[in-house]
C-alpha cells in the first residue's frame, strides 16, 4: 500500500490502474514460476478496490444532421463561427476564446500555450469557415493584439446552451467537439488522425473514450454501408 501509493501520487486513475496491474502481473509471474505458495502481496480488496479502473461517463453522440441544423440556424456570425470551430474543427472553447488574428495562418490555428503543455498546436479547419473567419475579422476591424471572440465562459457556454434549444438538446459546448471527433471516425478518417490531428491528443485510449458507443441501428446501418 505504502509503496503503490508513493508510486502513484499525482497520476490519474487510469495511471494508478496501470501500475498496480503490471505489479500484480510481476508478482503473479514469480509465483507460477518458482513460488506456488507465495502469496501476491497486491492481491487484496483494499488494493483492488483503491486501484479499480475509473468509470468515465457515457456521453450522447450528435448526429451530423443535429449539428449542421444548429450551425444553419444560428444568425449571429460571431457565435456561428465559434460553433464550427468546435463542430468542424474539433477545438476546445477555451481554445476558441484564445484565438488572435495572427495566430490564424491560412487554413490552419496555432494554438498557444495548448492543454498538452506542448509550445505550440496546430488546428486544422475547412476553408470555408476558414474565409468566414477572415471576413469576420476584417469586418470587425479586430486588431492583432485583440481576442477575436472576447467574451467569456460562461458566456460561451449559454450560447451553446441556447444553440442546443432550437433543436430541443442539453448542448454543452464540449458535444460539439466529440462531435467532430465521431463524425471524421465515422466517416472513415483513421483512428491516428482523428486522436493526433482533430483531437490532439496524447493517446489513443483518451480518443476512444470521446467516439462513444455505438447503437444497434448505427450498426446496422455501417454493416450495410459496407457491404449491403
Amino acid at each position: 500500500m505504502s509503496f503503490l501509493s508513493e508510486f502513484t501520487e499525482n497520476n490519474k486513475q487510469s495511471t494508478k490502474k496501470l501500475r498496480y496491474s503490471l505489479l500484480t502481473a510481476f508478482f503473479n509471474f514469480i509465483k507460477n514460476s518458482n513460488e506456488t505458495n507465495f502469496p501476491n502481496p497486491c492481491d487484496t480488496l483494499i488494493l483492488r478496490k483503491i486501484f479499480k479502473e475509473p468509470k468515465y461517463p457515457t456521453w450522447a453522440i450528435l448526429e451530423k444532421e443535429v449539428v449542421d441544423e444548429m450551425i444553419f440556424r444560428t444568425m449571429n456570425q460571431r457565435n456561428r463561427l465559434m460553433l464550427e470551430l468546435m463542430g468542424r474543427g474539433g477545438m476546445r472553447i477555451g481554445e476558441v476564446l484564445k484565438i488572435t488574428p495572427p495566430e490564424i495562418v491560412d487554413r490552419k490555428l496555432i494554438i498557444r500555450d495548448p492543454k498538452s503543455r506542448q509550445e505550440t498546436e496546430v488546428v486544422f479547419i475547412p476553408q470555408k469557415v476558414a474565409t468566414r473567419l477572415k471576413e469576420y475579422i476584417q469586418g470587425k476591424s479586430i486588431q492583432s493584439y485583440e481576442r477575436v471572440f472576447p467574451i467569456s465562459y460562461e458566456a460561451a457556454r449559454m450560447i451553446a446552451k441556447k444553440t442546443g434549444n432550437l433543436v430541443n438538446i442539453a448542448l454543452k459546448p464540449h458535444d460539439l467537439r466529440r462531435h467532430a471527433a465521431t463524425y471524421a471516425s465515422r466517416s472513415g478518417t483513421p483512428i491516428e488522425i482523428v486522436s493526433k490531428v482533430i483531437l490532439r491528443h496524447k493517446n489513443l485510449a483518451t480518443t476512444q473514450r470521446y467516439l462513444g458507443k455505438v447503437t444497434d441501428i448505427e450498426a446496422m446501418r455501417w454493416i450495410e454501408n459496407l457491404h449491403g
